[in-house]
């Protein structure tokens, strides 16, 4: 039965993805399931920024996807980055197998505001989400509410909703019949 693999990487034990394997079910309408598979990293590192850099994550997610994944879906607290821009919240290959999403971004606490766990997953299972729509093919959206509306700032993951619009969903639903 095909599924969707969710690889943490180096990510916190209390961190609870439960949620997100039902968020990414209820997206896409494919099982997701947390691995326990192991990827090095270290090369992705770029010491002069102290950061690390998404597409070389991607590449490694892929060497490690298991035949019958759909697709694979690393999420990290690690603070990550392409070279055009400071800081990504995620990456995903378009119409490819892997996405990486980074919740250090998404945590109140770099703001300086106070913890907050369930905005921090409804900011997780959203990121998890349009990274995902990307690796289906999907593009960013005009649709301020749509999961697929591009995010520069925090701000803009807690405007949209977890869904897709009903113009996204048609595009999907060709591909996934949801």
């Amino acid at each position: 039965m095909p599924f969707i693999q969710i690889v943490p990487i180096k990510l916190s034990d209390t961190l609870d993805l439960k949620r997100l394997e039902e968020a990414i079910k209820k997206a896409f309408n494919i099982e997701a399931v947390i691995s326990n598979s192991k990827i090095d990293i270290s090369d992705a590192y770029d010491h002069q920024r102290n950061q690390y850099h998404s597409s070389k994550i991607l590449i490694k997610l892929k060497e490690i996807k298991s035949e019958e994944a759909v697709k694979i879906l690393g999420v990290t607290e690690l603070d990550l980055f392409i070279p055009i821009l400071t800081f990504v919240f995620g990456e995903a290959q378009l119409k490819g197998d892997a996405s990486v999403i980074s919740i250090f971004r998404l945590k109140n606490q770099f703001y300086g505001l106070p913890e907050d766990d369930k905005l921090l997953t409804e900011r997780i299972c959203k990121e998890a989400i349009h990274e995902l729509g990307h690796n289906f093919g999907l593009f960013h959206c005009d649709n301020y509410r749509c999961v697929m509306k591009s995010s520069t700032y925090v701000e803009d993951i807690d405007i949209k909703s977890i869904n897709l619009c009903s113009i996204c969903k048609e595009i999907l639903g060709g591909f996934l019949k949801i």
